[in-house]
């Protein structure tokens, strides 16, 4: 049985995890959090992330560690490498915990057969050539493979994708990594053999496509309620252009989680580095939060102080549990502190998050889902 290691088992790590074991693959997964290693190997965990619980219970050849060198020395060929790297101030990534990895590789001296290290976290365009060149006298080689996931279907995202992208270090390592994907896939997705840097570009500017249409089709709506027109049924017929699409077309919430956001905003924060303004990404950014502000201004006429507005859920997208940068939550909160009474609707995971920030700015009742 061949062997695939994993190092940074969180969300997504350990969703990737379970899907390549459940195609006969035996996976070492590395963590630095030892309580949460013993969870998973004595499958105590408990995630609200679909399919995770039911996976785990499942899995018989699935080994969590905190043993970094266990993981490499046991790995047939493939090690992918999926720690966080959190926006930084500047609106790029921060690439300190996948840094430490290779650093802590690099320690380990020289292996003795050529693996490949694939990075799956999304990283700064042109930052895994720099990765690329430290770890080559090592005996490695590193390719690029982001993942287009989102909580709440990560499983599934994982064994249905559109495309499978590979920034691949040579032939040899594309070859290797599309092996994984088309035993894991339960579909034909697309598979898109790039340079490292070209595939870096590529995870941000697909995301940035997405948002862009998010933008589109909201400001499309926000006119069309203005001067009383019908936003759904016009965004619908724009939609049912082939050339166009009715993905992502719909008038609702703004964009928020912790994908489509910084992705977009690392877009233009990369051009700008090049000495190229990326109009479109700054563009984007700002209609988002002009649609909010639009969206407060509606809330504020339809609804006078003596109703209770109801949202009925407040995580960034349906079935998730982050907050993070939640369009749905932030529309809350201004209501809120503008003297409206807002009650939040959500399952417990969410609630607690949104009292430990606001508090009693607003009321909660517990839902199942």
């Amino acid at each position: 049985m061949e062997t695939i290691s994993i190092i940074g088992i969180g969300k997504l790590g350990l969703c990737f995890a379970l899907n390549l074991e459940r195609v006969d693959y035996r996976v070492i997964g590395v963590d630095v959090n030892a309580d949460y290693v013993q969870q998973i190997n004595n499958k105590s965990l408990h995630s609200y992330e679909p399919l995770v619980n039911e996976y785990l219970q499942q899995a018989q050849n699935l080994q969590a560690t905190t043993n970094l060198t266990q993981a490499i020395d046991e790995a047939t060929s493939l090690i992918f490498i999926l720690v966080a790297t959190p926006t930084n101030a500047e609106g790029g990534y921060d690439h300190y915990q996948l840094d430490r990895v290779i650093q802590q590789i690099i320690a380990l001296g020289k292996s003795p057969t050529l693996r490949h290290l694939v990075v799956g976290c999304t990283t700064m365009p042109g930052y895994c050539d720099v990765l690329a060149a430290k770890i080559a006298p090592y005996n490695y080689t590193l390719s690029y493979n982001p993942e287009f996931i989102a909580q709440g279907t990560i499983i599934k995202n994982q064994q249905y994708p559109d495309q499978v992208l590979i920034g691949e270090a040579n032939n040899q390592a594309g070859k290797a990594i599309a092996a994984a994907y088309k035993r894991l896939c339960k579909n034909e997705p697309t598979y898109c053999h790039m340079s490292r840097l070209s595939a870096e570009i590529c995870k941000l500017a697909t995301n940035c496509f997405l948002t862009t249409k998010i933008s589109f089709a909201n400001a499309i709506g926000d006119l069309a309620t203005k001067v009383g027109a019908e936003p759904d049924k016009i965004l619908a017929a724009v939609g049912s252009d082939r050339r166009i699409g009715g993905a992502y077309l719909k008038y609702g919430f703004g964009f928020g989680g912790p994908c489509f956001p910084r992705d977009n905003r690392a877009l233009g924060k990369f051009a700008q580095l090049q000495n190229y303004e990326l109009l479109i990404s700054n563009a984007t950014d700002i209609v988002n939060k002009r649609h909010l502000n639009f969206q407060v201004q509606q809330y504020l006429t339809k609804y006078n102080a003596a109703d209770v507005i109801v949202f009925e859920g407040v995580s960034y997208k349906k079935g998730a549990i982050l907050i993070e940068e939640s369009q749905q939550l932030a529309l809350a909160v201004a209501l809120a502190k503008a003297g409206r009474k807002v009650l939040v609707k959500d399952q417990q995971a969410v609630i607690t998050q949104v009292q430990d920030l606001y508090g009693s700015l607003m009321k909660y009742e517990i839902t199942d889902v």
